[in-house]
């Protein structure tokens, strides 16, 4: 009996891109900064590995895990949206809205979720899914989560090298673009709940 396990290189790639557009992890990397300030430290690989769990689990269960608690995939990305709104709010404005009295939680919240596995790539794997094969999916994920993993080890290194200045200017930069991403997904999937 064989196998055919339906790997194609240009869903690997397509998949892969799409992913990577959404967690936008170079896009992240004054939110990590910022975490790491606060927090002292971010477990690279706590957050990565939480990230990929939460991304294969979604892969294959996705759709059944919102059915059963009777959220539907337009309020998941309403949801979602909110929590990238207050996040782009926070590096815009300078405030802090995210608090923790655990240090070492920041790896998994808001890092590992929302930020990495967030409702736009658990959405974004739900709509793949529907055109591409699983075993495509779940490299792409693993490949972007790859990726994720170097940056943030390297986080420390980008910050030197990018100064307080810098991190500054890229974090209010990408606050905007977080915060129309952020829009952008909640106006989407809002006409569809109304």
């Amino acid at each position: 009996m064989t196998m055919n396990l339906h790997l194609s290189f240009n869903e690997i790639i397509t998949a892969t891109m799409v992913l990577f557009a959404v967690i936008d992890i170079l896009g992240s990397i004054p939110i990590v900064i910022d975490l790491r300030r606060k927090v002292g430290h971010i477990q690279s690989e706590k957050a990565s590995i939480v990230s990929a769990i939460i991304m294969i689990v979604f892969l294959y269960l996705g759709k059944e895990i919102l059915n059963l608690v009777g959220i539907d995939i337009g309020s998941f990305a309403v949801a979602g949206s909110f929590v990238l709104f207050f996040l782009a709010i926070e590096m815009i404005l300078g405030v802090t809205l995210f608090k923790d009295d655990e240090p070492e939680s920041a790896s998994v919240v808001p890092l590992a979720f929302p930020l990495i596995a967030g409702a736009g790539s658990l959405t974004s794997i739900l709509s793949l899914r529907a055109e591409f094969h699983t075993v495509n999916i779940l490299i792409a994920i693993i490949l972007n989560m790859s990726f994720v993993y170097a940056v943030l080890k390297s986080s420390a290194k980008l910050e030197r090298l990018l100064g307080k200045a810098g991190i500054g200017v890229i974090r209010k930069v990408f606050g905007i673009i977080l915060l129309a991403i952020s829009v952008k997904l909640f106006v989407t999937n809002i006409k569809e709940l109304l």
